[in-house]
């Protein structure tokens, strides 16, 4: 898998109280792509962050309907994978490189 369609599966880390309760059993979590499989989610967060993936999960989320000036609009539907590490394994979001 090339670069770029690295990037392109792994759109951003989910930092919330409830990631950070999850990375205690060694999991993160990314908004990924819609189109992305857990093959490919594996792929990149393994080349990307040089870390061995054990497990994927994926959540599907629908996109909410919701009212402005009274006109009606939708938010775009979502993909979160949960990624679990090896053990031994962590990735530091905090890093500067």
């Amino acid at each position: 898998m090339n670069s770029e369609k690295l990037y392109d599966v792994l759109r951003a880390p989910v930092v919330t109280e409830k990631t950070a309760r999850a990375g205690e059993f060694n999991q993160y979590v990314f908004q990924v792509a819609t189109t992305a499989s857990k093959p490919e989610i594996k792929a990149a967060v393994e080349q990307v962050f040089e870390v061995s993936v054990k497990a994927v999960q994926v959540a599907n989320q629908r996109g909410k309907v919701r009212r402005f000036r009274g006109m009606a609009g939708r938010r775009a539907d979502t993909k979160k994978a949960y990624v679990t590490l090896a053990e031994g394994q962590t990735i530091d979001f905090g890093a500067a490189g």
